[in-house]
């Protein structure tokens, strides 16, 4: 399996938009639709498709959407800091590593950026999966943003 991460562009935004969790996943982040608006008001910010490839088969997929990218607004410890923004893998696609590969990739790309030291992600106080997934791949809790999301922090240039 290889995941790569790829710009949404006007022959793929509908297929992300389409991309579904788990009814009992919905509130644990916004729409992919509402993620790509946000990102065309944000410029900062950078959407991805996340396909993966099956070697076997050459066979391709879109399976999630990641953003992340500079938050300018803001004051510390939330703003003017690197962020994944948005992780998410479709419903038929999850339990496969997928997400974990995804965030490795970001993670690889923002510690190429000197200007990121360290990473912010957020995620619900009732969302274990994302808390192991996270905490796996290094990340710390840091506290409670003021929207209520756990925050953790990952310095970039950490192997994971």
């Amino acid at each position: 399996m290889t995941i790569s991460l790829r710009d949404v562009t006007k022959e793929n935004w509908q297929e992300c938009a389409r991309l579904q969790l788990a009814p009992e996943q919905e509130h644990f982040v916004s729409s992919n639709a509402y993620s790509l608006a946000e990102s065309k008001f944000m410029p900062t910010f950078v959407p991805q498709a996340i396909y993966r490839r099956d070697e076997a088969t050459a066979d391709e997929a879109m399976v999630g959407f990641v953003m992340y990218g500079y938050y300018p607004d803001g004051e510390a410890p939330w703003g003017q800091r690197h962020w994944v923004f948005r992780l998410m893998i479709d419903r038929a696609h999850q339990g496969r590593g997928y997400g974990t590969a995804a965030l490795r990739a970001v993670l690889a790309r923002l510690a190429a950026d000197p200007a990121c030291p360290t990473v912010l992600i957020g995620y619900e106080t009732d969302n274990p999966i994302a808390r192991k997934l996270y905490h796996g791949l290094g990340f710390r809790e840091i506290g409670t943003a003021p929207w209520g999301e756990l925050v953790a922090e990952r310095a970039t240039e950490q192997r994971g």
